[in-house]
This record gives C-alpha cells, structure tokens and sequence, in this order.
C-alpha cells in the first residue's frame, strides 16, 4: 500500500518508514529536518532509505497547509501514520508556540489531508505524558487522562480529541497511540540514554533526576515499530458495545477510533538502567543525585493488554539487549573507541 509517514528523518519514523519498505509498501517521507537538535542525525537515517525505489521524500513543514495539502493532493496515500511533531517535554516550557504549530495546527492539517483524500486509517503519535497527575498503576487507556502536566501532553491530548471529533464528523479511522520511553539505535540525543552514554565516554557526571528511583516503561524501538505496523494494518470501527453514559475514553461508540498503550509492561527502574549502560560501556557513571524535576512523573507502567488482545502485541527486547544494541550502534556512528 501507500504509505505517507511523517517524521521520517525522526528517531521512530525512520525505523517505521524501513519496515513499510522492508515489506513492499511504498513510502511517502515527510519532515522538516528542523534543528531541534543535530540535523546531520537526521539526515544519516534519512541516507538509510532514501534511494529506495519505493521511498519518495517531502521536505516540508506540518505548519505549513499548502505543503501538506500538496503532499495528499499529489501523492494520495491510502494510509497515513503521523509520527512528525516538536518532541521535548521540558523544551515545551521554553518555546511554547512552537509546539502548539507542529503538534496542533501541523495535525489538523492531516486530518484535513485525510478528510479529503479518503485515507482508510490515520495512527498518529500520542505519549504516556498525557496520563499526567494519574497516580492509578499500571496506566490503562480505560483511564481518565484530564490532568497533563506538561504543553506537551497537552497538545497530544488534544490530538486525541481533535482525531475523535474527525472520526465522527467524515468517518476517518484514527488509532492513536500512546508511546512509553522508546530507546534504540538513532535515538534523540535530548533522550536519557543519548545523554548519559555521551557523558560517561567523557567522563562527566550524569544528572540522575529523583535520584534514580523512578520507573519507567523502557521500550526497545523494534518492539515500538512491530506494534505501529500491526496497528496500521487494523483499522478501527466503532465500539459496539460502547455506553455513552458511561463513555469509555478507549475507544467510541460514534467514531471508529481506539487508542492504545504502546510500551512494555516490565518496569525497569532508572538506576538498574543506569547500571547496564555501565556494564556495556565498561565504564562507571559519575552521578549528579537530584530531586525530581517539574513536570515529571515518579513512574510510568503501561498496561498493554488491549494492544495485546488487538495485534498480539509482545515486546521481545530486554532492557539488557536493547542498551547494548544502542551503546553498538553509539559506538560505530561517533566512532568511539
């Protein structure tokens, strides 16, 4: 099938965009190669697939309608998976209108691509983020997710309803789903690992935020991609057992639209995570301890049984394979010793 994915020169959708190559799909690419951080990143996933005879890429902006609109127009892709978006939690606090014109404006300009297109089923990109002040573990969709924390759960929050309301109006299958901490090889340099693998070859202290005592979700990348594709080979319909006096915020008796977890359901806490880069890097961290930062959660657990029942959705990759793939690839790219 035709495939438009934005954010292909990103960490997740490069990754996507080689699968849906990988298994015959045509790829429509689609990113503005911003700096939000090194651009040369960007463009070497990029070099991974853009001569593929399937690949077409689009440098262009989510902002901008006109380019959007000429991507649709021109291209007419049957699918779209929406991945392209200002990433950045703490970022958000500094450069706010930024974020509302790639993750709000930049998304309605692919709902509206899709609305008069006819695309059979958009998945789009949303966080854990968005569960916010819940403190009820594991984070179930079933949850009600009206506390964010952060702009930038915000403006995914607001995804998720601007994807219903479209859902509702013109029939559009929407799935979004809600990453949690995804890692690998061409990840974000603002990311954790990124930063304390850089930091401990040099050695410079790394800043351990609530003095490493919170949980997350670790996702190798693979695990994230197998799920995206399964998903977008699933289309939602509407629920048919959904109450609307007792609406379950998952999915929707007047839209076919679902969203789900995407993570892995084994917590790993920050410091054991700390402690395999270590052993993969040979090399011991130096430690800044300090207290949790604004906007952070202590812990996120994602409960993937929903996303399981759909696609028999599994992540294979353990913490300890999915560093040392990282710290390999790390290691080959910068050419560390």
């Amino acid at each position: 099938m035709k495939v438009l994915v934005t954010g292909t020169a990103g960490f997740i959708g490069s990754h996507v965009a080689l699968k849906l190559l990988e298994r015959g799909d045509e790829v429509i690419g689609f990113d503005s190669l911003n700096d939000y951080y090194d651009v040369n990143l960007k463009k070497a996933r990029l070099a991974r697939f853009m001569n593929h005879p399937s690949y077409t890429h689009i440098h262009g902006d989510l902002a901008d309608r006109a380019a959007v609109e000429a991507a649709f127009a021109t291209h007419k892709p049957q699918r779209v998976i929406n991945l392209a978006a200002q990433a950045g939690v703490r970022y958000a606090a500094e450069n706010p209108h930024i974020y509302v014109a790639s993750n709000v404006t930049g998304f309605l300009h692919i709902l509206e691509g899709c609305r008069q297109h006819g695309v059979e089923h958009l998945v789009f990109a949303s966080t854990s983020s968005v569960y916010g002040a819940n403190r009820a573990m594991p984070f179930s969709e079933h949850q009600s997710t009206e506390h964010p924390l952060t702009l930038y759960a915000a403006t995914k929050k607001a995804n998720e309803q601007m994807a219903h309301s479209y859902g509702h109006l013109y029939g559009i299958p929407c799935t979004g789903l809600r990453f949690f901490t995804v890692y690998g090889p061409w990840g974000r340099p603002d990311m954790a690992l990124f930063l304390f693998t850089k930091a401990i070859l040099a050695g410079e202290p790394i800043k351990v935020f609530n003095h490493g005592h919170h949980k997350r979700s670790f996702t190798y990348v693979d695990d994230i991609v197998e799920g995206i594709v399964r998903i977008l080979d699933n289309p939602p319909a509407k629920d048919a057992v959904w109450d609307a006096t007792a609406p379950d915020p998952a999915s929707s008796g007047v839209a076919p639209f679902r969203i789900y977890n995407i993570g892995n359901d084994e917590t790993v806490e920050l410091l054991r995570y700390i402690e395999v880069l270590e052993q993969c890097l040979g090399k011991k961290a130096q430690m800044q301890m300090l207290p949790l930062q604004a906007g952070d959660v202590p812990d996120t657990e994602a409960d993937v049984s929903e996303l399981i029942a759909a696609v028999d959705y599994r992540p294979k990759v353990s913490v300890e394979k999915g560093v040392a793939e990282f710290v390999k690839w790390y290691s080959d790219y910068y050419q560390c010793s």
